[in-house]
C-alpha cells in the first residue's frame, strides 16, 4: 500500500466526498515521512500529526490495551488497594512535596504567559477532594460480574452480566484533580490513557512518578492500567482519539478545541463523552419569589466552571422587580470576589436595565489583568448562548422574554443544551418546563449543583451536554462505574436442548 510521505503546497485534499482543501505552504513544509494527516470530513480541516506524537499515543494505547487484557484476572480487592495506596501517598506531606513543587512551577509558568491559573492551582481543598474521591472508589462496589438480569427458560437460563468496557482515552484541561478522578474507570475493570493540557503537564508528571505508578506497582495492577501521554502537543490528543482501540473517548474542557477532539473521535468510530461548551441558563417566571431568585443567581456565580450561570431570562411582566434583584445579586457575587460584574443584554431588553449600567466604566478582571470596560453591552439574539469564560469578574447575559415558552425555545435553539433552572412557585409550571426543555440537567434553583461528586457522591469523569444530541443508554454525568459493557452468559442444565 502506498504511503503518504510528502505534501506539496496547493495539493488538493478531498473531504466531505466532493470538496477540496488545498495544502498550505506551512503544512507542506512541516510534513515529514512517517507523519499522519487527519482530514476532518465535516469542515475540511487538516490536522498534522507528527510521527513522534503518533508514536507516543500509540505506545500509551498499546500499554493500556495490554493491561486491559490482564484486568480480568485482577481481583476487586487489589483494585481497592490501588486506590488506598494512591490516596495515602497524596495524603503524605513528604510524598506530596514534589507534586506541590511541580504545581507551583506550572502555575508560575502559566501566569507568566498570561494564562488563567484559576483551575490549575492544586490547593489544599483540591488535594483533599482528590484523596476523598480515591477513597470513595476504594469503598465502591466494582460491579464486574454482577448479574443485571436473568431470563429463565426450561432447562437453561440467560444471565446479563456487567464487565469492563476497555480502554478509556481521556483528554482534559489543567485541573490536576481530574487526573485522580479519571482513574475511577479502573474500579469497573477498565484501563485509561490520559492526555493533559500543557499548563498542567509538570503536575501530571509528578503525580504519575510519585503517586500513581507506585500505587499500581504495590497493588499488583498491570503497568499500563493508567498511563500518561507525556506530550504537550495537541497532535498527541488527535492521535489518541483517532485510535480505534479506544472503547470510549472522554474530553473535558470547553471551546473549539474540545469540540474538534470529539469530532476526531467520532470520525474514527469511537464512542464519545464530550462537553465542548458549557454555561448554565436560568429562567424566572411570573410566580418567582424575588429573594429565592436572587439567591439562585448569587450561588450560581461563585466561580467560573461549566455549570456557572451564563444566561438569565426574566418574563417581561416581572421585570420591574426581578431585574433589580438580578442586578443586586450579580453585584454581590462580584463583591464576594472583590471585583465588579460584566453584563451582556439582549438587544430589545435594554429598557429593563438602568441607563447607568451602559455608561459606567468599571475595572473587569480578566486572565491577563484588569481592563476598564463599559459594564453593560448589548448582544444579538444569535449570541445568546455564548459562554463567557471569565476569570474573576462574573459575566452574565440577561434577556427579557414574553413567556417561559419563549425562553425554552431560545434555550433549545441557541444554548449547548446543558444546564437550566426554572425559578417558579408553580409546581405545574416546573413539570411543563421539564417536558419542553431539551437539557440533561434541570433544576429549580442554583445551577452549580451539576457535579458528579456533589450530586451523586461519585467522582466525576466528565459532564456531557446535548449539543450533539441526547446520549444513548446513560446520563450526562460520566463516572467510573458508568463505564461498562454487558455480556450475555448462558447456563444449560439440560444437554438435550436443541432448536
Amino acid at each position: 500500500m502506498d504511503q503518504l510521505d510528502t505534501l506539496t503546497p496547493g495539493m488538493p485534499i478531498v473531504w466531505g466526498g466532493s470538496r477540496i482543501t488545498p495544502v498550505t505552504d506551512e503544512l507542506a513544509a512541516a510534513f515529514k515521512p512517517g507523519d499522519s494527516l487527519i482530514v476532518m470530513q465535516a469542515d475540511g480541516t487538516l490536522l498534522h500529526v507528527p510521527a513522534s506524537e503518533q508514536s507516543a499515543a500509540r505506545a500509551a494505547v498499546d500499554a493500556a490495551a495490554g493491561a486491559f487484557d490482564r484486568m480480568g484476572g485482577v481481583s476487586d480487592e487489589r483494585i481497592s488497594e490501588f486506590y488506598e495506596l494512591f490516596a495515602s501517598t497524596l495524603a503524605d506531606d513528604t510524598a506530596f512535596a514534589p507534586i506541590a513543587a511541580a504545581n507551583r512551577s506550572d502555575v508560575a509558568r502559566a501566569r507568566s504567559r498570561g494564562r488563567s491559573a484559576t483551575r490549575l492551582i492544586l490547593s489544599d481543598r483540591m488535594r483533599a477532594d482528590m484523596i476523598a474521591g480515591l477513597r470513595s472508589w476504594r469503598d465502591a462496589p466494582g460491579g464486574r460480574g454482577s448479574v443485571i438480569e436473568t431470563i429463565d427458560h426450561e432447562g437453561w437460563r440467560v444471565d446479563q452480566v456487567r464487565d469492563g468496557l476497555g480502554v478509556v482515552g481521556f483528554v482534559f484541561e489543567g485541573r490536576p484533580n481530574v487526573f485522580a478522578d479519571a482513574t475511577g474507570v479502573l474500579r469497573s475493570g477498565n484501563t485509561v490513557v490520559f492526555r493533559i493540557g500543557s499548563d498542567a503537564l509538570g503536575t501530571a508528571r509528578a503525580i504519575v512518578e510519585h503517586a500513581l505508578n507506585p500505587a499500581l506497582s504495590l497493588s499488583g495492577l498491570p503497568q499500563g492500567a493508567a498511563v500518561l501521554i507525556d506530550s504537550a502537543a495537541h497532535a498527541s490528543a488527535w492521535a489518541m482519539f483517532s485510535d480505534p482501540r479506544l472503547a470510549l473517548a472522554v474530553a473535558r474542557g470547553s471551546g473549539a478545541a474540545t469540540a474538534q477532539l470529539g469530532a476526531v473521535a467520532r470520525q474514527a468510530g469511537n464512542s464519545v463523552s464530550l462537553h465542548g461548551t458549557g454555561g448554565a441558563w436560568m429562567v424566572a417566571d411570573a410566580t418567582a419569589d424575588p429573594e429565592a431568585f436572587a439567591a439562585a443567581i448569587y450561588h450560581s456565580l461563585d466561580r467560573k466552571v461549566c455549570n456557572t450561570l451564563n444566561t438569565c431570562c426574566i418574563v417581561a411582566e416581572r421585570a420591574g422587580d426581578l431585574v433589580p434583584a438580578f442586578l443586586d445579586a450579580i453585584e454581590r457575587a462580584g463583591e464576594r470576589r472583590g471585583v465588579r460584574p460584566k453584563l451582556h443584554i439582549l438587544e430589545g431588553s435594554e429598557a429593563a436595565v438602568p441607563k447607568v449600567w451602559f455608561a459606567r466604566r468599571v475595572a473587569i478582571a480578566r486572565a491577563d489583568g484588569e481592563h476598564e470596560e463599559i459594564q453593560a453591552e448589548t448582544i444579538e439574539l444569535e449570541a445568546l448562548g455564548s459562554e463567557w469564560e471569565w476569570e474573576e469578574s462574573p459575566e452574565v447575559t440577561l434577556a427579557i422574554v414574553e413567556s417561559v415558552e419563549e425562553a425554552v425555545d431560545w434555550f433549545n435553539r441557541f444554548s449547548p443544551r446543558f444546564v437550566v433552572s426554572l425559578v417558579s412557585d408553580d409546581v405545574a409550571a416546573h413539570d411543563r418546563f421539564f417536558d419542553l426543555v431539551d437539557a440533561p440537567f434541570v433544576g429549580n434553583g442554583f445551577t452549580r449543583w451539576v457535579d458528579g461528586q456533589y450530586a451523586l457522591d461519585k467522582p466525576e469523569l466528565g459532564l456531557s451536554n446535548w449539543q450533539h444530541g441526547r446520549l444513548f443508554g446513560r446520563g450526562g454525568i460520566l463516572s467510573g462505574d458508568s463505564v461498562y459493557t454487558v455480556r450475555t452468559r448462558v447456563t444449560q442444565d439440560d444437554p438435550n436442548i436443541g432448536r
